[in-house]
C-alpha cells in the first residue's frame, strides 16, 4: 500500500464571517503529482497554509508525515517540506548564491550540497552572483524552486510555481517536478494555468468557493462533469451525405458525442467517404468551468 503523506479530515477554516474552506476531506500520497485548481478565492492558499501549519483548521484535523503541521514537531517536519507561495519574497540584497545558502542554513544543509540546484533550476553562475533586486520575476521563481528543493524534500507544496516562467522553463520545471515525484515525493502544485496541467498531473482536486468540488484523474473528472468527447469527421465530399444523427460544424465537417465506451463503436460504423477523423475530449478548462456552474458538493 502507497503511504499517505498528508490527511486532512472534514478541515474548516474561516476569517471571520469568510469561510476559507469547508469540510474538505483530502489524502495524498507519496509519489503522487496533485494539481489543485480554483479561481481566486477558492480556498487553495488557504489550504496550503494549513498542510504547512501556518494556519490552525477551526475544526477537523491535519496530518503530515504522519504528524500535526502545526504541533511540537512542526519544525522536524518542515525540514523535508519544500514551499513556493504564490508571492516569492526574497531579500534583494543578498545574490542568488547567498539566498540559497541561507535558506541551506536553516534546514541543516551543507551549502556547497545546495549550489548545483541554481544550475538544475536554469540559474548561470553569473546570476547567482548578482543581487536579487537585478532578477526577472521568472528568475525569482527559479531561485524559488531551487530553495523548495533543498534536501531532497519528501513533500512539495508550491502555489502558483510557472508563473513569470516561459515555456521553455516550464517544460523544465515540470522535468524536475517528475523527477521528484519519481523519488517517491509528494507535489501538490496549484495553478490557474489549468491547461499546462493536463499530462504532468496525477490527479486533480477542484475547488470552488472553499468546497471541494471533485478530486480524480481526467478520465474521472470528465465523468463526474458530464461532458462526452466529441468524435468530429470530414467528409471526402462536401456534397456527401453525412451520417445519420451527426451534427454539421462546418461544410464536411461533422460531429457526435461520444462517450469513451462508444467511441470504437462510432469509427467501425462510419462510411468509407470520410477523409479525416478526429477524437476532441474535455480539457481541464472545460471541465473545470462545468463544475463552477453546479452549485454545492460533488466529490
Amino acid at each position: 500500500m502507497i503511504p499517505r503523506t498528508i490527511v486532512l479530515e472534514h478541515v474548516s477554516k474561516s476569517f471571520g464571517k469568510q469561510v476559507a474552506v469547508h469540510d474538505v476531506h483530502l489524502a495524498l500520497a507519496a509519489g503522487e503529482c496533485i494539481g489543485l485548481v480554483g479561481h481566486n478565492g477558492a480556498g487553495k492558499t488557504t489550504l496550503i497554509k494549513l498542510m504547512l501549519g501556518l494556519l490552525r483548521p477551526d475544526s477537523g484535523h491535519i496530518s503530515v508525515l504522519g504528524a500535526d503541521p502545526a504541533g511540537h514537531q512542526a519544525a522536524q517536519t518542515r525540514r523535508v517540506i519544500g514551499y513556493i507561495p504564490e508571492n516569492v519574497a526574497l531579500y534583494p540584497s543578498l545574490t542568488g548564491g547567498e539566498t540559497l545558502a541561507f535558506y541551506a542554513r536553516l534546514k541543516g544543509i551543507a551549502s556547497v550540497v545546495a549550489q548545483p540546484l541554481l544550475a538544475r533550476v536554469g540559474l548561470s553562475v553569473e546570476a547567482t552572483r548578482q543581487p536579487v533586486r537585478t532578477y526577472s520575476k521568472g528568475m525569482r521563481q527559479r531561485l524559488a524552486l531551487a530553495q523548495a528543493m533543498l534536501g531532497a524534500p519528501r513533500v512539495l507544496l508550491l502555489d502558483e510555481p510557472t508563473s513569470g516562467l516561459d515555456p521553455a522553463l516550464r517544460q523544465s520545471f515540470y522535468e524536475i517536478l517528475k523527477e521528484l515525484r519519481d523519488r517517491g515525493a509528494t507535489v501538490l502544485l496549484s495553478s490557474h494555468q489549468l491547461a499546462e496541467l493536463e499530462g504532468e498531473v496525477d490527479r486533480v482536486v477542484v475547488m470552488n468557493q472553499g468546497r471541494m468540488m471533485a478530486d480524480g484523474d481526467l478520465q474521472h473528472l470528465r465523468r463526474l462533469a458530464g461532458i462526452m468527447p466529441r468524435v468530429r469527421i470530414r467528409l471526402a465530399s462536401t456534397n456527401a451525405s453525412p451520417p445519420v444523427g451527426w451534427q454539421a460544424v462546418t461544410d464536411g465537417m461533422w460531429e457526435m458525442p461520444s462517450a469513451e465506451e462508444e467511441i470504437a463503436d462510432r469509427l467501425r460504423a462510419l462510411p468509407v467517404n470520410v477523409a479525416m477523423v478526429e477524437i476532441l475530449r474535455p480539457t481541464l478548462d472545460d471541465i473545470y468551468a462545468a463544475f463552477l456552474r453546479r452549485p454545492g458538493d460533488v466529490a
